[in-house]
């Protein structure tokens, strides 16, 4: 197994899919040298800390830090080999009232997670973005866009070192937390479900998901890439429909900075866009290795001048019956019996 006697370390690794990475990397991989857990929140860090007592789990590790602080950041990827960058500011209204809050983490700490690699002799980087990120209409999705930028960028710059740095974007997380699905589920007690807008549509991937292409991302990068998930779609009265029959559902209007369809593959990423089967990959338009050879080993085809991935225009729709499905098996398991 590549992560055999390898370190690695999660930014954010007491959020939703640092957790289920956590989860996924210790059950695959028992002879990982050291798992780090590097945030800022020490209740998260003390809860997480029960579910993995150190006489069962010797290899984890829990580090107190804000990746606003290179010192500290410095410090956590002392003898790290992998890198998993997750730590973000994320919730779209709190960020365009606290902008200067949002850039500091979003930017800045991806600047210092960057330089600290550099300085460290990590060997692999997997940076977490968004489907905000594309064509970003909030400064959320603006700060990621920076961010994405960084890293790819982060390969021109490595010199001798042989490191890699990839970014992995999707949409929404089912079940994260602050989406739409928890948020829903509390508020059908109330018997009502508001809505933004009912044409509105959002990707959807399970936090399994995001995990299987974090560890993709990981193991097969040639440096540069930004991974894209072939992925469904859903509407948000389906959403609503399928957790809350009963509910009122009026519309209340989007939120700032929202979009009515999210995208991940702008137009104008289509020229440096490539099918790889499962996923989608953008290339940086200049990378240290042969284009030729890449496309050869991952038997790459180049999609369409003019092709986009939009939330709105995907081929590939939850419905109201496989929705209460998935949210049973990664939600909540009691919830068809409440449906009942």
């Amino acid at each position: 197994m590549y992560l055999d006697n390898k370190s690695i370390l999660i930014t954010g690794g007491t959020g939703s899919l640092g957790k289920a990475l956590t989860r996924h990397i210790l059950s695959t991989s028992p002879d990982i040298k050291k798992l780090v857990i590097f945030s800022r929140d020490e209740q998260k860090q003390f809860q997480m800390a029960q579910e993995y007592p150190t006489a069962e789990y010797p290899q984890i590790r829990f580090f107190i830090g804000d990746v606003r602080d290179k010192d500290r950041v410095k410090r956590a990827f002392k003898d790290i080999d992998y890198v998993i960058h997750a730590a973000a500011m994320k919730h779209v209204p709190i960020a365009e009232y606290n902008p200067d809050e949002c850039v500091k983490t979003n930017i800045d700490g991806a600047r210092n997670v960057i330089d600290a690699c550099l300085e460290t002799g990590v060997e692999r980087v997997v940076a977490l973005s968004t489907d905000k990120a594309a064509a970003p209409v909030n400064l959320y999705g603006a700060t990621k866009l920076a961010s994405d930028k960084l890293f790819v960028a982060a390969n021109n710059i490595t010199g001798w070192n042989p490191i890699k740095f990839s970014v992995v974007r999707y949409g929404n997380v089912m079940g994260s937390n602050g989406s739409v699905i928890p948020f829903f589920l509390n508020k059908r007690k109330e018997g009502k479900l508001p809505i933004t807008d009912d044409t509105m549509t959002r990707f959807n991937i399970s936090l399994q998901g995001g995990v299987d292409m974090v560890m993709h991302a990981l193991e097969h990068a040639w440096g540069g890439e930004i991974f894209v998930p072939k992925i469904p779609s859903y509407k948000i009265t389906d959403v609503a429909e399928a957790i809350g029959p009963e509910c009122e559902k009026p519309v209340v209007g989007i939120r700032p900075g929202e979009k009515i369809h999210e995208e991940m593959i702008t137009d104008s990423d289509s020229y440096y866009t490539w099918d790889l089967g499962k996923y989608y990959t953008i290339l940086p338009a200049t990378h240290r290795w042969k284009l030729d050879d890449f496309v050869k080993n991952f038997n790459a085809t180049k999609v369409a001048p003019g092709f986009k991935y939009n939330s709105g225009e995907n081929t590939e729709w939850e419905t109201v019956e496989s929705l209460r499905a998935l949210i049973k098996e990664h939600v909540d398991p009691d919830f068809n019996a409440q449906i009942d």
